[in-house]
């Protein structure tokens, strides 16, 4: 599984033939870009919406992508509890999609994961695809503790949840990756 992480290559930049991709902690500014993108998936049923005070109020749990001074891509890493976390809010502006932006926010989230000393991380996600990549393996969703379900009550397709949850062991990650 570590070798799929390939944590070494989390450098915080890498070329992209427009200019460098970074991957940074989110700052205040960036708070009505975050809440665009990832609103602009809400819309079309792909993850739940994130009101700009959400974004703000839960600012320090999202990193960015940068490309050329523009935030293009976010995700954030939500803890439960001592051993599990959550990888939320992972989105690319469309016009970004499939060029590696999502996999840099998920592996920069990984380690910080890992080095807040959370051995696991879940995602709920319509992209099994892309996470499957990612070393992340299916569970059932009711393996998950039930704590993680605070938002998905507010979920319209709450009583007939057709994401899949998705977990990843990062205590199995080497440390000579990171």
């Amino acid at each position: 599984m570590a070798s799929l992480l390939k944590l070494a290559d989390m450098a915080s930049t890498q070329p992209s033939g427009q200019g460098e991709i970074v991957i940074r902690p989110a700052t205040v500014r960036d708070a009505p870009e975050i809440a665009r993108i990832v609103n602009s998936y809400a819309e079309c049923g792909k993850m739940l919406p994130r009101p700009l005070a959400a974004i703000y109020q839960f600012l320090r749990e999202f990193v960015v992508a940068e490309l050329d001074g523009q935030v293009v891509g976010c995700a954030a890493l939500s803890i439960f509890w001592g051993d599990v976390g959550e990888v939320r809010s992972l989105a690319v502006s469309h016009a970004y999609r499939g060029r590696g932006i999502g996999g840099k926010l998920v592996r920069r989230v990984l380690q910080d994961a890992h080095e807040l000393g959370i051995p696991r991380v879940f995602a709920l996600t319509y992209e099994v695809a892309f996470f499957d990549k990612l070393g992340f393996q299916r569970i059932q969703r009711d393996e998950l503790p039930r704590k993680i379900w605070r938002d998905c009550i507010n979920c319209v397709k709450f009583a007939e949840c057709d994401e899949t949850a998705l977990i990843i062991e990062t205590a199995s990650i080497e440390e000579s990756t990171l």
